[in-house]
């Protein structure tokens, strides 16, 4: 697979010195951009899957803290988000054809991982959307040693009164060729850019959420907003086809914030009580994005994540 050098903006929180990005295709003929760090790190290497709306520079922050632990990181932009190639003419609204293609997306990656000869062993660190499409990888044997997952996407919240509406317009819309339509809820344009800071969903953290503000304001091409029809009924499909197939045996962390209120609690830790070698964290006070909370609260996550893999390389 030809990899290409790719555009890694480093104006807003770059991470650690020496990353890049490159551009690899996939086997349907996507282009997707993967973010490397590696700069003086040799005890593995975290392949980290973000949520939906997300891109590679996000993670810099992530990989810098990686990179303290001697883990190097490659990060990911899933088709039809970051600089990965967008699947509808409006190239804000959020879509996939199928929720299996986004294996495809992972496939590449491994790929890459591969021909880049990034260090070993692999490990994964997988958040919300990222969390099904991880659980789906691991199930199916992706080639890691130990797994993290922050607010997997494992069911998603809708209200109890809304779920009937949503399953209705789920199945509806598309058999009318509206299925690229947004949700009846949400919005177009990116969260951080419509929504105050008080009383936000992801962070806690006033200087992460305005990092998520500068970054897609330097960098239009990276803004999301709402998923389409279709990607919310794959999306439940998917995320109900999963919660019927066994973990695999593979040391797990997984970390939710007490106040969650996009992916749905309950199913995680149903997954969660039967993942042999696994451990579930409620992190008190902590929103969606773990991960980008208050140094006090992500601080001891990095710790316990990094202590995890680098156990199981010399257990």
């Amino acid at each position: 697979m030809a990899l290409t050098d790719a555009p890694l903006f480093t104006d807003v929180d770059p991470g650690p010195d020496g990353g890049r990005a490159v551009w690899a295709d996939t086997s349907d003929g996507k282009r997707i951009r993967l973010g490397i760090w590696t700069k003086g790190t040799d005890r593995g290497t975290v392949l980290l899957f973000p949520g939906r709306t997300e891109y590679i520079e996000k993670y810099g922050p992530a990989a810098a803290d990686f990179a303290a632990r001697g883990l190097s990181t490659i990060a990911i932009d899933w088709r039809g988000q970051g600089l990965a190639d967008r699947l509808l003419d409006d190239p804000l609204t959020g879509h996939v054809d199928l929720f299996s293609d986004y294996q495809k997306d992972v496939a590449a990656l491994m790929r890459a991982v591969r021909e880049l000869n990034l260090p070993r062993p692999y490990f994964l660190v997988a958040h919300s959307m990222g969390g099904c499409i991880g659980l789906r990888a691991v199930i199916e044997g992706i080639g890691v040693q130990a797994a993290a997952f922050t607010g997997p996407m494992w069911g998603i919240h809708i209200a109890p009164h809304m779920r009937l509406p949503a399953k209705i317009i789920t199945n509806l819309l598309p058999r009318i060729h509206q299925g690229h339509r947004l949700p009846p809820g949400t919005k177009r344009d990116p969260y951080v850019l419509t929504d105050p800071f008080e009383d936000n969903v992801l962070t806690t953290d006033a200087e992460m959420f305005e990092m998520m503000q500068l970054q897609v304001q330097a960098h239009p091409d990276l803004q999301l907003g709402g998923p389409s029809v279709i990607w919310l009924r794959e999306a439940l499909a998917e995320t109900r086809h999963l919660a019927g197939r066994a973990a695999p045996n593979m040391p797990c962390l997984t970390f939710v914030g007490t106040n969650e209120r996009i992916v749905d609690v309950p199913r995680i830790r149903a997954r969660m009580e039967h993942w042999k070698g696994g451990a579930l964290r409620m992190i008190e006070g902590a929103e969606h994005e773990v991960l980008m909370e208050l140094p006090s609260i992500r601080t001891p996550i990095f710790d316990e994540i990094s202590a995890l893999f680098l156990d199981t390389t010399t257990g």
